[in-house]
């Protein structure tokens, strides 16, 4: 709790104060309880969840309590929903500080691989409405020196406008928080069609491409805060406030490298500059964080200097995904996992079977969200070099996290607070990549896609279909249909877990074969873990019977 508001003013200070004992009775780390529930194990005293003794069970069922929470979050005084305004739940009070840096962005991520594993029109629609939301009531001026892109921060909780940073004030502004934005705005308008979305990602990164500059080892391509209208950078304090120099430096580039390969690819906007862009931060993120993990700040409530695991990991994934740009990622990615263990290893847990994750390294204290990212970052690594020498433990963290959560769905901080960020849309998305990453770990008894080259512009699951469905071909064989789906692309690769074989796979009307190998158009069957892989590049629309 101490890094969380003791930088703020002191009406907030009291207010949290406040928030402090509303939660202090989540505070139960003692020997053989965490945070909310006795610690369970298997016969060999390793942590199990504890809402199920297998993975594959318990995962589903807090995913579906967190979507509950969230979804049946109560409105607030300006009539928007509770986390539109903050970045912390309290079950009486509300909060006094205001939403997260990278809350929204988060959400989405995390809701566009939700609504692919359920289908659930809702999340979607959640989606939607925080982009459209936010994307109207945060962004800077047209002629501010840095226009058109968002504020992170409502200094007003109640105003519904987002006009500044939680530490330095109105008017200033996160690039990288920028940058990850645009990147789900682009996901928006393939789950959605609907140009504006990718109007607004464009503007974002035009705004970025034109202050891209070369760094080096005191500053990043972009600075972590600046002031939009001024181009002013933000002074950076202590705790004490005592001044440690500017805001001039953070690794969290990833998804705006992202952003630039995604509308390179769309050839949507200034491509040319994207990629004069993309390469000048590829080359910083080699020559600087990646020689030297110095990884940086990423939080909006930290004053003063701090290295964090959710750059080093978000990046080691990009590394993963793109391996063509990284000749040696399988020696470099594990020793980013290596530095994470050193710096911000966690060994409380370790007679259950588990080292868990530290948030940063100005605040060391373990995270739900952090532990879940390194796992399903880690048995990603598994997944593309079979070296499985880390599942155990990543497992083992998903198991661990579980117990942040209540029986109602709110997810705690371990001695903290209900973080929406850690709780939620910065939790969940991690479950859903170990399952795609491991799809032992996904229900055996439920059918869901875990993964899809493409986004998944609409799904059907049986026995609830859709009837506004707006797939292109007829339903009339809905009973011996187990899913409809479309994707953004026509040619596009899906693994799915099913509990039983397919009959037949169409895309479109056209029958696919069924094949040893996934060389061509087609579907394999694995029958011993219930994984069904399809390709597809005819047609956007598949059907699984």
């Amino acid at each position: 709790m101490f890094r969380k508001f003791l930088f703020l003013s002191p009406i907030l200070i009291f207010i949290s104060l406040i928030s402090i004992a509303q939660s202090m009775h989540y505070d139960k780390t003692a020997d053989g309880f965490l945070v909310f529930h006795p610690i369970k194990t298997d016969k060999t005293g390793k942590i199990i969840p504890w809402i199920a003794d297998k993975p594959s069970q318990a995962y589903n069922q807090i995913i579906n309590k967190l979507w509950s929470f969230w979804d049946t979050m109560r409105l607030d005084y300006n009539g928007l929903p509770y986390y539109m305004n903050h970045q912390v739940w309290l079950p009486v009070n509300n909060d006094g500080r205001g939403i997260g840096g990278d809350q929204i962005a988060q959400s989405i991520s995390s809701w566009q691989l939700l609504y692919q594993y359920t289908g659930n029109e809702r999340v979607k629609e959640n989606l939607k409405f925080m982009a459209e939301y936010y994307a109207t009531h945060s962004l800077s001026a047209k002629d501010a020196l840095w226009p058109n892109i968002p504020y992170p921060y409502n200094s007003y909780v109640y105003s519904g406008t987002y006009d500044g940073d939680m530490i330095l004030g109105k008017g200033f502004t996160q690039p990288d928080k920028a940058g990850s934005f645009a990147l789900e705005l682009i996901k928006t308008y393939k789950l959605t069609g609907e140009t504006k979305y990718i109007d607004n990602a464009v503007d974002i990164a035009n705004t970025l491409a034109v202050h891209t500059k070369t760094g080096d080892s005191t500053h990043s391509p972009m600075p972590f805060k600046v002031k939009a209208q001024t181009g002013e950078i933000g002074i950076l304090k202590n705790y004490n406030e005592e001044v440690l120099g500017t805001t001039i430096y953070t690794s969290n580039w990833a998804p705006t490298l992202q952003l630039y390969q995604e509308l390179i690819k769309l050839n949507k906007g200034k491509t040319g500059a994207y990629q004069k862009s993309f390469d000048v931060i590829l080359a910083w993120m080699k020559a600087v964080p990646l020689k030297r993990n110095k990884w940086g700040p990423f939080f909006e409530d930290v004053p003063g200097w701090s290295d964090t695991q959710i750059n080093a990991i978000t990046f080691a994934r990009f590394m993963m995904e793109n391996p063509s740009l990284f000749p040696n990622w399988k020696t470099e990615v594990p020793k980013i996992f290596d530095w994470v263990y050193i710096k911000l290893g966690n060994k409380t847990w370790q007679k259950y079977g588990v080292t868990v994750v530290n948030e940063q390294t100005s605040y060391p204290v373990p995270g739900n969200s952090h532990s879940a990212r390194q796992a399903a970052a880690e048995l990603l690594y598994a997944q593309l070099t079979a070296d499985t020498s880390r599942n155990q433990n990543a497992i083992r963290q998903l198991n661990w996290a579980t117990y942040m959560v209540d029986f109602d769905g709110k997810n705690n901080y371990p001695r903290d607070e209900v973080w929406f960020s850690d709780g939620y849309v910065d939790y969940i998305r991690h479950y859903l990549r170990a399952m795609a990453s491991l799809p032992a770990l996904a229900p055996d008894d439920e059918n869901h896609i875990l993964n899809s080259t493409s986004i998944i512009f609409k799904v059907d699951y049986a026995p609830h279909f859709n009837k506004s469905n707006g797939l292109d071909f007829p339903v009339a064989e809905e009973k011996d249909t187990k899913i409809f789906y479309k994707t953004y692309d026509k040619q596009s690769e899906e693994l799915i877990k099913l509990t039983a074989k397919p009959k037949a796979v169409y895309q479109g009307a056209e029958l696919l074969p069924e094949q040893k190998n996934l060389t061509n158009d087609g579907w394999v069957w694995d029958a011993k873990g219930g994984l069904l892989k399809v390709k597809h590049s005819k047609f956007n629309v598949v059907k699984v019977r």
